[in-house]
């Protein structure tokens, strides 16, 4: 079992005070974003033996079991993160399996380099994605109904979106929705400036459903992303509610903590609230154009008080366990590689003592249990 350094991303977007609060550290005044634990390549966390990507490297079936090396090769197959998002990150969706192993082999025959600004696969797999609140915590997910956009739009009196309110109304939905996100992404930013900001101007006059907008809009004055933005559903998670983000799903972070788990992939397409590259025909290839609630996850007890967070992939898994004090020690023994984190009070795990923040990997099989009073989540595979 390895007691895990890991790093934190300093992006923009990043909150400067959530991760080194829950860390119990000073804040540096810069941006803390994500703290990585897992094997990613881009950070992998670091063990007294090394690299987590070394370590199972050296002795893959030791460290993942035969079973998940066979079914997913000899890496680790999820990133787990804390994510602190202290403005919008930017409007993206990601690819299924077919369209990222289609991506990136033509990139690569292209030549495009993997750090190129304009290189959408930066891999060749998708990057389905669970984020955890752990504290009140704000996104977009999903298209609406496109009536309900149509509606939203029509309420900030803005004239010079009534085309786009037209659309909205047209048949069939799926048409609608892409038409008209076409026309936001295709426009001439210069010309959309008026029209975002008396948008914008509504949104912040007139409060409630559009308040959530009016931020979004503070932070990227002028995108038409922040239009954009309007088609799709706003949601607010409590502690301990969940949201899972499939391939083609668009969707944004806009402000909280949460624990985010994900299959190990950096591919990402962006549709806007972003100075990065966005590749159009590309982005509306890989777009559901599928309206409908985001659907809130709540952890499902099992019999031995671990919750677990159910979603239709294989190469993550995400529970938690919050032993009250006082309680029996719970065995945490699987046959597959997991990453344990800890983020509230202070549990023992082997050898290890976890208070917030803090995290070990356990490699596939080994005998462990946790006690003390905390909250622990576990990050494995489903086999």
């Amino acid at each position: 079992m390895d007691r895990l350094d890991n790093t934190v991303r300093p992006y923009a977007w990043g909150s400067p005070t959530a991760i080194p609060g829950l860390l119990g550290v000073e804040p540096t005044g810069e941006p803390q974003a994500e703290m990585w634990m897992g094997a990613h390549p881009g950070a992998p966390s670091r063990t007294a033996r090394g690299t987590l990507v070394e370590v199972i490297e050296a002795d893959p079936e030791r460290e993942l079991g035969a079973r998940t090396t066979a079914k997913f090769g000899p890496r680790l197959p999820f990133l787990l993160k804390l994510l602190a998002a202290g403005a919008p990150l930017s409007l993206q969706v990601h690819p299924d399996l077919r369209q990222a192993r289609e991506g990136h082999e033509d990139e690569e025959c292209r030549g495009i380099p993997v750090d190129a600004p304009h290189r959408n696969y930066k891999d060749a797999n998708h990057k389905p994605e669970l984020v955890c609140a752990l504290t009140e915590f704000d996104g977009l997910c999903g298209f609406r109904e496109p009536a309900r956009a149509a509606a939203l739009l029509e309420g900030l009196g803005v004239d010079s979106l009534k085309p786009y309110v037209d659309l909205l109304h047209a048949r069939p939905e799926d048409a609608a929705l892409r038409e008209v996100l076409t026309a936001l992404l295709t426009a001439d930013r210069d010309e959309m400036a008026h029209t975002v900001a008396e948008a914008a101007a509504a949104c912040d006059r007139l409060g409630g459903d559009y308040a959530p907008y009016a931020g979004i809009a503070h932070h990227h004055p002028g995108d038409p992303g922040v239009i954009a933005a309007l088609l799709l559903n706003h949601v607010r998670l409590q502690p301990g509610e969940a949201l899972f983000l499939g391939a083609g799903v668009p969707h944004a972070y806009l402000s909280g903590l949460g624990v985010e788990i994900m299959a190990n992939s950096d591919n990402v397409l962006r549709c806007g609230l972003t100075p990065k590259h966005v590749d159009v025909p590309e982005l509306l290839r890989i777009v559901r154009f599928e309206p409908g609630d985001p659907g809130v996850l709540r952890p499902e007890a099992a019999p031995d008080g671990e919750e677990v967070y159910d979603t239709p992939v294989d190469e993550f898994r995400l529970s938690r366990h919050v032993l009250p004090e006082g309680a029996a020690a719970r065995d945490l023994t699987v046959p597959t590689p997991q990453i344990l984190l800890c983020t509230a009070g202070a549990v023992h795990v082997g050898e290890h003592r976890l208070t917030p923040g803090h995290s070990v990997f356990v490699p596939a099989g080994e005998k462990v249990q946790m006690s003390g009073a905390g909250t622990l989540f576990r990050a494995t595979v489903v086999l």
